[in-house]
């Protein structure tokens, strides 16, 4: 899952569980080495004096669980292996391991542009709740419940909220862009222009899968 498949759920709760909901993600970015781990969260959540540092951590023990079930489904594995196909029918089969990442990350980034298409003013309401909370203090949370300590996440936010880029999912251009940043980042080699030859029928396979990869049992109050 991505950072809006994760938040959609709770824009309506406290900015800082909202917040930590996207902590795990935004270290893979800010900061990677930097890693959010369960066992470490879980006593802050239960035992921080701190109410903000506690929705931190109980906001990333959300993500983290919510992690381990998605990945875990029949449809994740099914959307995941036919993009990964597809890709490997685009590239050749010498392009195995980026195309295996690749089917894994489009069909997550996807499925955040198929719930933002279903109703997009909800994007707008998680840029605007993220802006209610500090980022020193998610900061300082992720630094009581993270391997490793971190400076840089408190100046990853505001810019995460000044690009507002889960907005470029919507468009095969611009969804390419931000794909080959994810690339760069794992040093995989970026996609060329013709990548996103493949993109309107990957669309309409996760559009079709919504279902199967969020169980109603989780999502259905948003997206019954």
């Amino acid at each position: 899952m991505n950072y809006f498949a994760h938040a959609v759920r709770f824009l309506d709760g406290d900015p800082y569980f909202l917040a930590g909901t996207a902590t795990p993600d935004w270290m893979a970015v800010a900061d990677r080495p930097v890693r959010v781990r369960a066992r470490l969260a879980l006593p802050v959540a239960e035992q921080d004096p701190e109410e903000r540092t506690r929705q931190v951590a109980l906001g990333a023990l959300q993500h983290l669980h919510d992690d381990a079930w998605f990945h875990a489904t029949r449809g994740f594995a099914e959307v995941t292996g036919t993009l990964a196909r597809r890709f490997r029918e685009h590239f050749g089969p010498d392009d195995a391991m980026r195309c295996g990442f690749l089917g894994h990350i489009v069909t997550e980034l996807l499925l955040d542009a198929a719930l933002i298409e279903r109703q997009p003013a909800l994007l707008d309401r998680y840029y605007q709740r993220l802006r209610e909370v500090d980022p020193e203090g998610v900061q300082g949370a992720v630094n009581r419940m993270a391997r490793g300590r971190t400076c840089r996440l408190s100046l990853f936010i505001p810019l995460f909220l000044r690009e507002r880029f889960l907005f470029d999912y919507l468009e095969d251009r611009t969804l390419l862009a931000r794909l080959n940043r994810v690339l760069q980042r794992v040093q995989l080699p970026p996609l060329p222009d013709t990548a996103a030859e493949l993109f309107p029928d990957a669309r309409c396979l996760v559009r079709a899968r919504v279902g199967d990869l969020l169980p109603a049992a989780h999502f259905g109050t948003v997206y019954g």
